[in-house]
C-alpha cells in the first residue's frame, strides 16, 4: 500500500480521537459545565449534525481545488476548532466550537476516501478505504483511552488541547506524503455529480449507513454511565474498557475490509446482521463485569465491519460521477446516524424505559439498515431488462 495512505491514516486518527474521546468524558463535561448528561450528549448529536451539514457544503465549494490542498485546509479547520473547544467557556459556545470542527470531518473522508481508491489497483479499493479508517480504530485503541485520562487527571479541556496537537502532527504528515494532483474530470459538473447522488441504489445505500451506525452509537454514547450504573464498574475502569473496544474496531475494520473486497454485498448485509446480534447480546451481558467487557470488543468488531464495505457499496452506486460527493454524503450519512444515535438513546433514558433499555432499543436500527439493504439488492436483482424499441 503506497504511503499516501497512510497519511490519510493520521489524518483520519486526529478526527477520530477529538469524535470519539468526548463518550470517556461526558460525566466530567456534564458535571463542570452544570448540564444534564442527556444535554452533554447533545454535543455529541451537534458534532454529528455539523458533518452532515459541512460534507456537502465544503465538497460542493471545495470542489476545483485540487485534493491535496483540500485535505490540508480541512486539518487547518479541524485544528483551530479543537482550540476553540479548549476555550470555550460555556456550553453553548463548546456546541459552536465543536460543529465548526464537525465540518472538516465529512469533506476529509468523503474526498480521502475518493484519494485512497485511487492510489491501489480494482480489487484493492475496500482495503484501502479500511486503511485509512484504521486511523479512526487507533484512535479508539490509543487515543481515546488516553484522552479519557487525561481529561479525568486534568481536566476535559486538557484533551482538546492535546487532540489540536495531534491535528498540527496530522497537518504536516499529509502535506509531506500525499501527493498533488490535478483537478478530476468527475468534479466538474456540479449537476452531474447531483444527479448520480439522487440514484435510488445510493439513497437506499445512504439511508442503510444512518439506520446501521444510529444502533452503534445509541449505546456508545452513553457507554461510561451504562458500565457504571448498570455494570456497577469503577468510573477509573471505563478508560482500560474502552482500550478493548478500539481493538475491536482495528480488528472489525480490516476484515471488513478484506471480506469487501471479495464479496461486497454479502458483507453488507452480514455485518449489519452481526451488528445487531451484538447488540442485542450486550443488554444481557452488562449484568456481568466479564461478559461485559468482552462484547465492548465485540461491539467494536461489529460496528466498524461495516465501515469500509458501507463506504464501498454507496462508492459504487455512484459509478464514477460524483464520487466525490457520495463518498463526502455517505460519511455525513454515519455522522447522521450517530446523531439519530445519541438522540435515541437520551430519549430512552429521558423519556421511555430508561438506560436499561438503550441496548433493547438500539438493536432495532441495525436490523432496519438490514432490510434496507435487502431491499435494495433485491430490487435490483429484480429489475427488468431493458428492451430496445
Amino acid at each position: 500500500m503506497p504511503l499516501a495512505l497512510y497519511a490519510l491514516t493520521a489524518g483520519a486518527f486526529g478526527i477520530g480521537v477529538t469524535e470519539f474521546v468526548i463518550m470517556g468524558l461526558l460525566l466530567d463535561m456534564s458535571a463542570d459545565l452544570g448540564v444534564t448528561l442527556q444535554a452533554a450528549g447533545l454535543l455529541i448529536s451537534g458534532y454529528a449534525l455539523g458533518v452532515v451539514a459541512g460534507a456537502p457544503v465544503l465538497t460542493v465549494l471545495t470542489r476545483q481545488w485540487p485534493r491535496k490542498t483540500v485535505l490540508l485546509a480541512l486539518m487547518a479547520v479541524f485544528t483551530v476548532g479543537n482550540a476553540a473547544c479548549a476555550l470555550a467557556p460555556s456550553y453553548g459556545l463548546l456546541m459552536a466550537a465543536r460543529v465548526l470542527t464537525a465540518f472538516a470531518h465529512g469533506s476529509f473522508f468523503g474526498v480521502g476516501a475518493v484519494v485512497a481508491t485511487g492510489l491501489v489497483a480494482a480489487d484493492r479499493k475496500a482495503s484501502a478505504i479500511a486503511i485509512m479508517f484504521t486511523g479512526l480504530t487507533v484512535a479508539n485503541v490509543l487515543g481515546v483511552p488516553a484522552g479519557t485520562w487525561l481529561g479525568q487527571a486534568y481536566g476535559w479541556r486538557a484533551t482538546f488541547w492535546a487532540v489540536s496537537g495531534v491535528g498540527l502532527a496530522a497537518l504536516a504528515v499529509i502535506a509531506w506524503l500525499v501527493p498533488r494532483d490535478a483537478r478530476p474530470p468527475e468534479q466538474m459538473d456540479w449537476r452531474a455529480d447531483v444527479a448520480a447522488l439522487a440514484r435510488r441504489p445510493v439513497l437506499l445505500g445512504l439511508a442503510t449507513t444512518v439506520l446501521g451506525y444510529g444502533g452503534v452509537f445509541a449505546v456508545f454514547t452513553y457507554v461510561a454511565p451504562l458500565l457504571t450504573q448498570i455494570t456497577g464498574l469503577a468510573k477509573a475502569a471505563v478508560p482500560p474498557i474502552l482500550l478493548v473496544f478500539g481493538a475491536g474496531l482495528v480488528a472489525g475494520n480490516i476484515l471488513g475490509g478484506k471480506l469487501a473486497d471479495r464479496r461486497l454485498e454479502a458483507t453488507v448485509l452480514g455485518s449489519l446482521a452481526a451488528l445487531a446480534l451484538v447488540l442485542a447480546g450486550f443488554g444481557v451481558a452488562l449484568h456481568s463485569q466479564a461478559l461485559a467487557v468482552v462484547f465492548i470488543g465485540l461491539l467494536g468488531v461489529a460496528a466498524f465491519a461495516t465501515v469500509a464495505p458501507l463506504q464501498m457499496w454507496v462508492l459504487s452506486k455512484a459509478d464514477g460521477a460524483g464520487a466525490t460527493l457520495a463518498s463526502s454524503f455517505n460519511i455525513a450519512a454515519f455522522n447522521l446516524g450517530n446523531a439519530l444515535g445519541a438522540w435515541v438513546g437520551g430519549v430512552v433514558i429521558a423519556r421511555g424505559p430508561g438506560l436499561p433499555a438503550v441496548t433493547w432499543v438500539a438493536t432495532l436500527l441495525p436490523l432496519a439498515a438490514l432490510a434496507v439493504a435487502g431491499f435494495a439488492m433485491r430490487g435490483r436483482r429484480a429489475a427488468p431488462a431493458r428492451v430496445p424499441a
